[in-house]
């Protein structure tokens, strides 16, 4: 997974949040979805833009966060 090509960050779009690539939907909002119970499913049928691999590129680049705040 090129987590590049899926996430990207740019100054002026959603005060420079990483978001899924080409769109305005930052891996904060899918991480909320989630957390809010909403499947992954749901997700996609809500924002048909998206992909899982979107959905699951969110999710590790969470965790390389973590990582990377934890160390």
């Amino acid at each position: 997974m090129n987590l590049e090509e899926l996430i990207t960050v740019t100054p002026g779009v959603r005060s420079g949040k990483p978001c899924i690539a080409g769109s305005r939907i930052t891996v904060y909002d899918i991480l909320e979805y989630l957390a809010g119970g909403m499947t992954e499913q749901e997700i996609l049928d809500d924002f048909p833009a998206l992909r899982l691999e979107h959905i699951r590129a969110a999710l590790v680049f969470a965790a390389n966060r973590e990582k990377r705040l934890a160390a």
